[in-house]
């Protein structure tokens, strides 16, 4: 192969080609990378693109930006980290380019006979003068047009990517902003890119400053004041909050560097817009304000009385073959008079007996029950806990990407008569409301859940807020069972509920629930005796140090953070034999690949509802071509384009938030003082009420006494309670 450059220096230079596509030499399942034979310009040079090419097809000129690699196997590449297609503009392109079979309705042999009419007009008749494709044989009225519309799709598309390419966006933002605003892509984008970043998924606020400074945009345009309005309210949801005020959005915008002057006026201008509401001193996001007005309305409509069902708690009672302590008779019978009720209780305290004697009692009484839960883990333990069917909420409230919304709603609510969610403590506003319009008015509610656990990281924590208003029926499981008090983990829970230490499994014994305490005061000495331990317990236990164990941390940052410990810990348990690759200029392609790798445990940051993909979901990957990384969620595989594996991460080790509603044999967590700021004792429990066979916690004993002693939470801005109490 011919080449303008040496070998050892193409291989570190980032370079612009103009290519003819070839030929498909593989595609993977999902559209997403490819393999394609291509010719270059000038000197029609041979060579191969892999990457990230979606659906270029034999036929197409593209322009591609990248880099030449040596592969072991297939010899020299070009690996593509950009591209955008090129409008041919000759009679021999244009002829390649319609008879490739990317327009359908054209083959080879009609194509020419186009070219041979109209010569290197052909595609600005097809595109403005339709009709005057009839002129040629073989073309009909309805054949004019699906031609014309298929060629100013696909010319459209090659504009968008184009230009978008040009403000530094990639190909999959590309498509999203065009699925999102279709052909009016290009003069939304121009006219607001602020507005952009704020409804298509993923571009942020600093992806819309580059595209704004890239438009001519100056720092103190009164759209990047309002854009940065609509971003600080994105991230404030992210961080929990239903609202911001009016003082702390002001503080937060300076730290954006926006004039502060241009504030008010940014807000009166979305306000009038209905992009945000102004409620009094506060600041919403329109679908938090009206999810959190619904929830409350229709919470406090479902808390009034029902009329009672006699012998509804026998019935359970036989059907169970037991005899209930006198909470949970309260419990089942209460199912029965009230349209509102909340089961809450630590671990040990019969939660899960009280479901399943809910249950029983329904379905001896004939009536429809419903049982889902917040993710996928919790759902799969409450089925199996209760012998009954149990979903997901999306699952149970029946998502449709293709329409992109949940088929069950008010207008088509489920079919029952009591819904029964678990977990409920992981309930956020905006879930709770879709749940809630699903709810036939007839139907009762039970909401089973610990609010001493963290709370649920959308914004809103519906759970607190109905318990704080003391709207609804609450039913408070206290007496720890017998057999549960043998556990360890179910002692230790309850003590530091207490704001007492746990007290650890004696040394040598071995029990149902065992709990130990390992301590270690530097962050270096914590990493290597981490390590240590996981293999140890698969000595010991049994434990597999992957599948079995969750090693757990209060965050992502410091030596101790996700971060370090995942690299800790994929370097442990999943090393990489291969031989270290070649530098490749930190291009984003070069930095997934080193980052993850076939075997790796990982999980989904955030929910993907075209996926049907949750946050929290863990997986495997099965493997990483071209920077495209291949996920085994469950029973699918789901390929991770480069500019969506932010919604990826490694999963060796997660913060305790991130594993609200699941549960593992084995439990490992990491604290040191060095985490200060998070050490909380709702964040302790909940960590330690993960685990079923083994909680082992390797820290300091400072960072251990400041979590347990450590009551105050992060406040978060949410009315839901003060609505509560007023609804109806």
């Amino acid at each position: 192969m011919k080449s303008r450059l040496a070998p050892q220096q193409r291989m570190r230079t980032e370079e612009t080609l103009t290519v003819h596509v070839q030929e498909a030499l593989y595609r993977s399942a999902d559209g997403l990378f490819a393999v394609l034979s291509a010719s270059t310009e000038p000197g029609e040079e041979r060579c191969v693109l892999v990457g990230e090419l979606r659906d270029s097809a034999p036929g197409e000129t593209l322009r591609v930006h990248g880099h030449f690699e040596q592969h072991a196997t297939y010899g020299q590449r070009f690996r593509v980290t950009s591209y955008a297609p090129v409008t041919p503009t000759t009679a021999v392109g244009i002829a390649r380019y319609l008879g490739s079979g990317l327009i359908p309705g054209i083959g080879p042999a009609l194509a020419q006979r186009l070219v041979t009419r109209f010569g290197d007009r052909t595609l600005d008749v097809i595109t403005t003068a339709a009709a005057r494709l009839r002129e040629v044989g073989g073309i009909g009225p309805q054949r004019a047009n699906a031609i014309a519309d298929a060629v100013r799709s696909r010319k459209a598309e090659a504009e968008l990517l184009s230009f978008l390419q040009g403000l530094g966006l990639g190909p999959s933002s590309a498509k999203r902003i065009r699925q999102k605003y279709g052909d009016a892509s290009i003069s939304v984008v121009r006219e607001d890119p602020y507005l952009v970043a704020e409804q298509v998924h993923g571009i942020g606020f600093r992806t819309a400053d580059a595209m704004a400074s890239a438009l001519g945009y100056g720092q103190d345009d009164p759209r990047r004041a309002a854009g940065a309005v609509l971003h600080l309210l994105g991230r404030a949801a992210d961080e929990g909050h239903s609202f911001l005020t009016q003082s702390e959005l002001t503080k937060q915008a300076h730290g954006l560097d926006v004039p502060e002057q241009r504030i008010p006026e940014a807000v009166r201008d979305l306000a009038a817009r209905e992009l945000l509401v102004v409620d009094a001193d506060t600041l919403y996001a329109p679908p938090l304000y009206r999810a959190e007005l619904e929830v409350a309305e229709r919470l406090h409509k479902l808390a009034g009385p029902r009329k009672a069902l006699d012998g509804a708690t026998e019935a359970a009672e036989r059907a169970m073959e037991t005899w209930f302590a006198p909470a949970q008779r309260l419990a089942v019978q209460a199912t029965f008079e009230h349209g509102l009720l909340v089961v809450t209780g630590g671990p040990g305290t019969g939660k899960t007996t009280t479901t399943r004697a809910i249950v029983a009692a329904q379905r001896a009484l004939g009536r429809r029950i419903l049982l889902c839960a917040p993710t996928g883990r919790a759902a799969k333990r409450l089925r199996e806990a209760t012998s009954a069917d149990a979903q997901t909420i999306h699952r149970l409230l029946e998502w449709n990407p293709a329409t992109g919304a949940f088929a069950r709603s008010a207008h088509n609510p489920l079919e029952v008569d009591l819904l029964l969610m678990d977990e409920a403590s992981m309930l956020d506003v905006q879930l709770a409301q879709r749940l809630l319009s699903a709810l036939p008015r007839s139907a009762a509610l039970v909401l089973v859940g610990d609010p001493d656990q963290l709370p649920p990281i959308g914004p809103g924590p519906v759970l607190r807020e109905l318990l704080a208003s003391g709207v609804g029926t609450v039913v408070r499981l206290t007496e720890v069972f017998r057999q549960a008090e043998e556990s360890a983990i179910v002692r230790g829970a309850h003590r530091i509920l207490s704001g007492r230490r746990p007290v650890p499994t004696a040394p040598g014994t071995r029990g149902s629930g065992d709990l130990f305490l390992v301590r270690v005061g530097e962050p270096a000495a914590i990493q290597a005796r981490l390590v240590e331990t996981l293999e140890r317990m698969r000595t010991v236990y049994g434990l597999h140090p992957v599948h079995d164990v969750q090693v757990l941390t209060p965050m992502r940052k410091g030596p101790l953070g996700t971060d370090a410990l995942n690299r800790l810990l994929q370097g442990a348990q999943n090393p990489d034999r291969r031989p270290a690759p070649a530098a490749l200029s930190g291009d984003a392609l070069g930095e997934s690949r080193l980052r993850f790798r076939a075997g790796d445990k990982v999980m989904q940051l955030r929910n993907d509802y075209e996926r049907e993909v949750w946050n929290g979901d863990q997986g495997e990957v099965t493997r990483v071509d071209a920077g495209i990384v291949f996920v085994q969620l469950g029973n699918r595989e789901l390929s991770y384009e480069p500019d969506a594996l932010d919604a990826l991460t490694l999963a060796y080790a997660c913060t305790v938030h991130k594993v609200q509603g699941s549960e593992f044999p084995a439990i490992v967590l990491v604290l040191h003082s060095t985490h200060h700021m998070l050490l909380t004792r709702p964040l302790l429990y909940t960590a330690v009420t993960r685990a079923r066979r083994l909680a082992l916690v390797i820290g300091d004993d400072r960072a251990l006494d400041r979590a347990i002693a450590n009551t105050q939470e992060r406040r978060v801005n949410t009315r839901l309670a003060a609505r509560l109490t007023v609804a109806g």
